[in-house]
């Protein structure tokens, strides 16, 4: 007949199942936090450019508005780390509000603006006015 052998760990992880089933807390506890997301900005002469790092976020969870001559990009951040183990389940969630806002320089064209979003990178062009060429008055 094999010895028994204690594990201290075991009996733990047990005690912790079952109090967690008779208080109903077994269930992950999301974490809302919010983040900022870095930002890389460059200006040439056809406009502005923006790319906004936002890893973990879904294109669907972005929005991007303009009001008041300020550009605002929001949305959040879901995540869902799981973990499975024999008589082990460990799920952590975690949710991040962002929001970031730009004032839009004067020579905006804020009718033209582009967004891309590929690999966790927000991509926005505003493009400038074009400026109306210069006309000669006549003296009558």
């Amino acid at each position: 007949m094999w010895p028994m052998v204690f594990d201290p760990l075991k009996e733990l992880q047990d005690i912790e199942r079952r109090i967690g089933a008779v208080l109903n807390v077994n269930r992950p506890v999301p974490k809302v936090e919010a983040f900022t997301p870095a930002v890389n900005e460059r200006v040439d002469e056809k406009g502005y450019y923006l790319e906004i790092d936002l890893p973990g976020v879904k294109k669907e969870n972005i929005e991007i508005s303009v009001n008041d001559g300020v550009l605002t990009v929001s949305g959040e951040r879901k995540l869902e780390k799981k973990e499975e183990k024999p008589n082990y389940t460990k799920i952590e969630s975690f949710f991040g509000r962002f929001e970031r806002a730009f004032k839009l320089p004067s020579d905006a064209d804020v009718d033209n603006i582009e967004a891309k979003y590929e690999d966790g990178v927000l991509k926005i062009f505003i493009p400038k006015k074009q400026k109306p060429e210069g006309k000669r008055i006549e003296v009558k």
